[in-house]
């Protein structure tokens, strides 16, 4: 006499061979999978966007302006345009590096050649 479950199926034995179907209402896994993940550049964009503007705030920084401007366009086209958006966002960091780049050269100009001695 074999054991049968409350629901008439039979217990199959540990190791039973593969390919068996299970009774119906037992475990095809933990529910739906997740959403796919959104390739698009939204936290790089995020970032990019918040130095941009403490950039132009802080310290003058006029290359900081188009880039924040690109990085605001990168959110928005984000899941629509992804590779546009990652270029757009690769370019805001270009623009910030430059702009922080000729800050650190101008400074270093005024400083060596007497202009900021007081």
């Amino acid at each position: 006499m074999s054991q049968q479950d409350p629901s008439g199926y039979p217990h199959q034995p540990y190791g039973a061979p593969y390919g068996e179907q299970p009774p119906p209402g037992y475990g095809y896994g933990y529910g739906y999978p997740p959403p796919p993940r959104s390739e698009g550049p939204s936290a790089n964009a995020i970032v990019s966007l918040v130095l941009n503007l403490l950039a132009v705030v802080s310290c003058c920084n006029v290359f900081g302006i188009p880039g924040a401007i690109l990085a605001g366009l990168a959110i928005s086209r984000a899941s629509r345009e992804p590779e546009r958006a990652r270029t757009m966002v690769i370019w805001s960091w270009v623009l910030l590096g430059l702009g922080f780049a000729l800050g650190v050269a101008l400074f270093l100009f005024l400083g060596l050649s007497g202009y900021l001695n007081d």
